[in-house]
């Protein structure tokens, strides 16, 4: 019992700093920077718009591998590609699925 509560104060914990520090993350000058940058490269489009041949703006830009999952790409030009908010969606979950990521 003793060992199980450990556990589970330090996934809570784990969860909790990582939730912060992704946070803390995403309103960086630097990720601000990085963003731009990708929007520019791909013409402010979503990719996956694009594959369907659909034109249509990018409003997210998104971590190929999730920053929870890598945290050392998570300023990797490469990492990132430019999506619409419906593609990033979809994105998001098949991520959640795929890692097992929670929120």
């Amino acid at each position: 019992m003793q060992v199980e509560q450990e556990r589970e104060r330090h996934r809570h914990y784990d969860e909790n700093k990582r939730n912060k520090q992704v946070a803390a993350f995403y309103k960086s000058v630097a990720w601000r920077r990085l963003r731009e940058q990708r929007l520019m490269i791909d013409y402010g489009l979503c990719k996956d718009c694009l594959k369907a041949q659909k034109i249509t703006p990018a409003t997210e830009v998104d971590h190929i591998i999730p920053i929870r999952v890598r945290w050392d790409l998570r300023l990797r030009l490469d990492n990132t590609r430019s999506l619409c908010h419906r593609h990033h969606m979809q994105k998001t979950v098949e991520d959640k699925r795929r890692y097992a990521l929670m929120n």
